[in-house]
């Protein structure tokens, strides 16, 4: 089953404990101390709609791309009663194509992971230094190769009143990759229904990262540790970061 389809409806109640807010705070704050006052912004592999939501709330305006229906459903049925709601657009990544330049691009929740071939990885920062106005920004995060090896026999579990969700990470080291099967049990009236999902996360390394950003036309990267304004330490589980379009 294709990642996300299954799980959209449950995604939101099962990861109430992600800050957007803070998130937000900490990307705003690289956004200001390099001078950049964006007004349009692109959610890009938006998921269910939270932080084109929060974006939109604060006065962006947001256009957001996934290439999961079944999550933009459930992001545009939450963002439906805003006055200026997000403009939504359904896509991969790596063939990224907007109505018109915009001044950022968020890419956050280790999205970029999911781009499991290298060459994908690749093309998507092409379709973003396409997608940015001159002097644009891009913003992103990743799950560090330190991580996704470490999450290898690891099973995680959550729960609410209506789901129970089962993760098991396996890493591949021969294929560089993390792969998760989820079992998604969701309550229908006194029965449960059972779905899977495979999910598969690559482990990129930062350096890639940067040179590929760099090989694209990307200046001023930088790298920070999870939502800190200071560079990564040793063994950091996610890092951000951001370049600018020349």
């Amino acid at each position: 089953m294709i990642a996300y389809s299954s799980l959209a409806s449950a995604y939101d109640g099962l990861t109430t404990d992600i800050p957007y807010d803070t998130m937000l705070d900490f990307l705003e704050a690289i956004l200001h101390k390099s001078g950049k006052r964006p007004e349009t912004v692109l959610d890009l592999a938006c998921g269910t709609g939270s932080m084109s939501l929060l974006l939109a709330q604060r006065g962006y305006r947001v256009l957001a791309s996934d290439i999961s229906e079944e999550m933009l459903t459930v992001a545009a049925q939450k963002t439906i009663h805003l006055a200026n709601p997000p403009f939504y657009i359904c896509q991969s990544m790596q063939r990224l194509r907007l109505p018109e330049p915009v001044d950022a691009v968020f890419c956050l929740l280790d999205s970029l992971n999911y781009l499991d071939e290298p060459t994908d990885c690749k093309k998507t920062f092409e379709r973003v230094y396409k997608s940015l106005k001159s002097g644009g920004m891009f913003l992103f995060d990743i799950n560090t190769p330190e991580k996704l090896k470490g999450l290898d026999g690891q099973v995680f579990l959550d729960e609410n009143e209506e789901s129970y969700c089962v993760w098991r990470a396996e890493f591949d080291e021969a294929e560089n990759r993390c792969y998760y099967g989820i079992d998604l049990f969701r309550k229908r009236a006194a029965l449960w229904e059972r779905s899977f999902e495979q999910h598969c996360e690559y482990a990129y390394s930062p350096e890639q990262l940067c040179a590929w950003l760099k090989e694209c036309g990307f200046s001023e990267i930088r790298q920070y540790g999870d939502c800190v304004m200071q560079a990564p330490r040793s063994g950091e589980q996610r890092i951000y970061f951001s370049a600018v379009k020349e």
